[in-house]
């Protein structure tokens, strides 16, 4: 049995995944895959993935050349996630942060703060646009 038929993805044929840089552990992000962008993962070694605004599929590090090299490929016990870990290089955020998760909740009011220096700035990675 292949493990695709474990997967459960969902009415849009996506299913969530969650990338961890495997050296640190540390959470990078969280992107969408379909079966496609999953195949294409496993078979380039480069992680690929659905755009649900831009309805596109699309390789991480295309136009930013931040990359990520893909070391292993786990998914949950109710095959409804996916967990990826990589080798990043760059930063994995598309706001030039080595994680998306670059900002934490430091009160009930609902103030943040950024927990993480910004590597570059959006027009440092894509040019001015």
């Amino acid at each position: 049995m292949s493990f695709y038929e474990q997967l459960k993805f969902d009415a849009n044929g996506l299913i969530p995944a969650i990338v961890q840089e495997q050296s640190t552990g540390r959470v990078l992000m969280m992107a969408w895959m379909n079966r496609a962008s999953l195949e294409s993962t496993l078979a380039t070694g480069k992680t690929h993935f659905w755009s649900r605004s831009r309805q596109k599929f699309w390789m991480k590090g295309e136009s930013s050349g931040h990359t990520q090299t893909v070391k292993s490929v786990a998914f949950d016990c109710d095959g409804d996630t996916l967990l990826i870990q990589v080798e990043q290089v760059g930063a994995a955020c598309h706001k030039g942060y080595q994680s998306c998760f670059f900002r934490s909740i430091v009160g009930p009011d609902g103030s943040f703060k950024i927990t993480e220096p910004q590597l570059e700035t959006p027009e440092q990675i894509y040019g001015k646009k």
